[in-house]
C-alpha cells in the first residue's frame, strides 16, 4: 500500500509539473500571438500613415504642377486645401489616415504634413508621421545658366550646377552637375557635338587639359565615369529651368510689396531708379537717381534726399526701375528686385560696393534680382564681396568690358549663388590669355544655408519634394 501511495504521489507531482509547464507555454504562446497582432496593427498603422503622405503629394502635384508662384500662393491663401483648416480623413486598405497640413508662410515654400494612421480593427493603435515638403529654390544652385557655360581649371564648386544649353567643366564639382541637353557644340572650340555635361581634363594619371574636341566626351561613346571631376556625378538631359517663368514670380513680388506683406516696400519707376543702402540697424536708406552714365553704369546725380525705412524681414523691396545697392544686414532676410512690369523697358541691379551679412547661420539672407542684368559698375571696389543669391532674368550676371581707369580690379568674392540667363563672368581675357579687364581673382563660394533658407520669394520649381521624415 505504501508503494502504491508513493507512486500516486509521484504521478500527481509529474502531472502538476507538466500542467504548470503547459500552462506557461500556452500563456507564452497566447501572449506572443497577442503581441504579434498588436505589432502587426501598429505596423499597418504606420503604412497607412505613409499612404496618407503619398496621397497628399499626389494631390499637390495635380493641384499645383505647372502653376506660377502667384497661383501657388493663391491656392494656399484660399484656405481650401485638403487638411489645411480642418483635418482630412481618407481610407486605405483596412484602415484610415487623418491629415493635418501647415501651409507655407508668405514668401516661403515649406509645407508640413502630419498623417496619423490606424486600422479598423485596432483604432487605438495609431502611428503619426510628420514630413516636410518644399519646392526647390533657384538658390540651391551654386550656378544656374540658360546659355552654354564653361568653368575653367582650378574651379572648385560645392553647390549644384546646371545649364539649359550645355556645360564644360574643367574643375572639381562636389555636387551634381546637370544640363537640359544631351549634347551640344561647345562654342569654345571647333569640332562635333560633345556631351551636355563634359570635361576636357585629361584622364588620370595624366594631368592638364586638352582644349580640342574630345571624342571620349562625345556621343555615340558611353559617358565615362569621371569622379576626379564630377564627385557626385553628372546628369543630362534633365528638365530645363524656365527663366521666362520668373516673370510670374516678379508679379507676385510686386503685388505683395504694394500690399506691404511682411513689411515689404514698393517704389515706383520715377527717374532712373533708386540707390539703396542696407544698414545693420535693420533699416535702409533710399534715394532717387536722376541720371547715370550709361557707359560706366555709375550714378551722376540725385533727385531729392535720402529717406529711411525698416528692412522687411521675410519680405521684398521692389523697385519698378534700376537699383544701385550696397550695405549690410543684421538679422534680416530680404529680397531686392529691380524690374519694370509696366512697360517693355527691362531694368538692372547695379553693384559695386560690399553687400555683407553680419550672421552666417540663416539669420541673414539677401536675394538680388535684376530683370535684365546684375551688373558690377566700372568704379567698383578693388576687393569686392557680395553675400547674396543673384538672379539676372533676361541678361547676365557680370561686369562689362572697361578700359582706362578702374578697368582691372583685384578680387571679387560672391558668397551665395548665381543664376544668369546669359553666360556670366567678371573678367575679360584676350586671345593670348592676358587679363585685360575685370577682376583678376574670382571666388564663387556656395552658401549651404541657401538649401533650406532661400531668400524670401525666391523663384522655385513647382513640384514639392520630401526632405524630412520623422515619427511623432
Amino acid at each position: 500500500m505504501k508503494l502504491r501511495g508513493s507512486a500516486l504521489a509521484f504521478a500527481l507531482t509529474i502531472m502538476a509539473t507538466v500542467l504548470i509547464i503547459l500552462t506557461s507555454i500556452v500563456g507564452f504562446v497566447t501572449s506572443y500571438i497577442s503581441y504579434s497582432f498588436k505589432h502587426r496593427d501598429r505596423e499597418q498603422a504606420l503604412h497607412i500613415a505613409e499612404a496618407g503622405v503619398h496621397f497628399y503629394k499626389w494631390y499637390l502635384a495635380h493641384q499645383l504642377d505647372g502653376r506660377t508662384a502667384g497661383q501657388i500662393q493663391a491656392f494656399w491663401d484660399s484656405g481650401t486645401a485638403l487638411g489645411q483648416t480642418t483635418p482630412y480623413t481618407g481610407t486605405f486598405a483596412n484602415g484610415q489616415y487623418v491629415i493635418e497640413v501647415t501651409p507655407p508662410a508668405a514668401g516661403e515654400t515649406i509645407v508640413y504634413i502630419e498623417a496619423t494612421g490606424s486600422t479598423i480593427k485596432s483604432p487605438d493603435k495609431k502611428r503619426t508621421i510628420r514630413v516636410r515638403l518644399r519646392r526647390p529654390s533657384w538658390s540651391e544652385y551654386a550656378a544656374l545658366t540658360h546659355e552654354a557655360v564653361r568653368f575653367g581649371v582650378g574651379t572648385e564648386v560645392f553647390g549644384r550646377l546646371h545649364s539649359n544649353n550645355g556645360m564644360r567643366f574643367d574643375g572639381l564639382a562636389h555636387n551634381l552637375v546637370t544640363s537640359a541637353v544631351d549634347q551640344y557644340n561647345d562654342p569654345d572650340h571647333t569640332g562635333a557635338n560633345e556631351f551636355g555635361v563634359h570635361t576636357h581634363v585629361n584622364v588620370p594619371p595624366a594631368t592638364g587639359i586638352n582644349n580640342a574636341f574630345r571624342a571620349a566626351e562625345a556621343p555615340p561613346n558611353p559617358v565615362p565615369t569621371r569622379t576626379d571631376v564630377f564627385e557626385a556625378g553628372r546628369e543630362f538631359p534633365v528638365a530645363p529651368i524656365d527663366f521666362n517663368g520668373l516673370q510670374g514670380d516678379l508679379g507676385l513680388m510686386k503685388s505683395d510689396a504694394q500690399a506691404g506683406v511682411n513689411g515689404s516696400r514698393y517704389f515706383n519707376n520715377a527717374n532712373q531708379g533708386r540707390h539703396i543702402i542696407l544698414k545693420s540697424d535693420d533699416t535702409f536708406d533710399i534715394r532717387t537717381v536722376q541720371s547715370f552714365n550709361a557707359s560706366t553704369n555709375e550714378i551722376i546725380n540725385y533727385n531729392g534726399g535720402w529717406a529711411t525705412y525698416a528692412i522687411p524681414d521675410g519680405g521684398v523691396i521692389f523697385v519698378e526701375n534700376n537699383v544701385w545697392l550696397e550695405g549690410t544686414v543684421n538679422g534680416r532676410r530680404v529680397t531686392v528686385i529691380a524690374a519694370n512690369l509696366i512697360s517693355a523697358s527691362k531694368k538692372t541691379m547695379y553693384l559695386g560696393k560690399d553687400i555683407r551679412y553680419t550672421n552666417y547661420d540663416c539669420t541673414d539672407m539677401i536675394g538680388l534680382i535684376g530683370q535684365q542684368d546684375v551688373e558690377v559698375y566700372r568704379q567698383s571696389e578693388d576687393d569686392l564681396r557680395i553675400d547674396a543669391a543673384l538672379i539676372a532674368q533676361s541678361g547676365r550676371v557680370g561686369r562689362a568690358y572697361y578700359t582706362g581707369s578702374y578697368a582691372i580690379r583685384n578680387v571679387i568674392t560672391v558668397y551665395g549663388a548665381i543664376a544668369s540667363n546669359r553666360r556670366y563672368g567678371f573678367a575679360w581675357i584676350d586671345a593670348a590669355g592676358s587679363h585685360v579687364s575685370g577682376y583678376i581673382t574670382r571666388n564663387l563660394y556656395y552658401d549651404n544655408n541657401l538649401l533650406y533658407c532661400p531668400p524670401p520669394y525666391f523663384p522655385t520649381g513647382t513640384q514639392y519634394e520630401l526632405d524630412l521624415w520623422e515619427e511623432l
